[in-house]
């Protein structure tokens, strides 16, 4: 005896009723989860911060020092901070540590500098390439360079400035130009933010 004859003690009408709102609880329970159609949301799986991006590509400023005497027999050269259009950068902190080998490669530490102080340097950086910084005259010592290459050559700024430390010989205004190369440079190695 199926649907059709059972009437039973709600009667025939009523035994229709209930398999149907049977049949469409259990689909509301397959398709959704449960009867009322809103269900809490899962919770959030942790999730690890992204990775930073790297730090490669063309470099838009570099930063070299080179201690006194490394002219000679030194081929391990590296820039103290290299920084790319986008603010990412790598800094070398021990690059020009006279007590680092030559055969062991310099720390690499990858971070951010802020835009706004990628920005600054380059309105700098042009600005001191018209600046006499003077030259101590003495062969062999410590210089310090700052390379803009941006991506049209012909922008290209160099900025390099021979025996920093030395201020014989050279005039008030050779001096206060020294002080804003050095400035700059300070500026750019504390702005570096790294990586976590």
């Amino acid at each position: 005896m199926g649907i059709r004859g059972a009437t039973g003690l709600f009667g025939r009408r009523n035994v229709l009723r209930s398999v149907a709102a049977v049949v469409v609880t259990a689909a509301a329970l397959a398709v959704g989860g449960g009867v009322g159609g809103a269900q809490e949301p899962a919770p959030a799986s942790p999730v690890a911060p992204a990775a930073p991006a790297p730090v490669t590509g063309p470099m838009l400023f570099t930063l070299t020092s080179i201690p006194n005497g490394w002219l000679i027999g030194r081929t391990d050269l590296r820039p103290l901070l290299e920084v790319q259009a986008d603010g990412r950068a790598i800094r070398r902190p021990d690059a020009a540590d006279p007590d680092r080998s030559a055969n062991t490669p310099p720390q690499e530490i990858t971070g951010t500098i802020p835009q706004e102080v990628v920005t600054a340097a380059i309105t700098e950086t042009r600005a001191l390439t018209t600046l006499d910084m003077g030259n101590a005259g003495v062969s062999n010592q410590s210089s310090m360079i700052l390379d803009y290459t941006p991506q049209q050559p012909d922008q290209d700024a160099h900025v390099i400035v021979y025996d920093p430390e030395t201020t014989d010989g050279l005039t008030e205004e050779q001096r206060a130009n020294r002080t804003r190369f050095a400035t700059l440079s300070e500026k750019l190695l504390d702005a570096f933010v790294a990586d976590r």
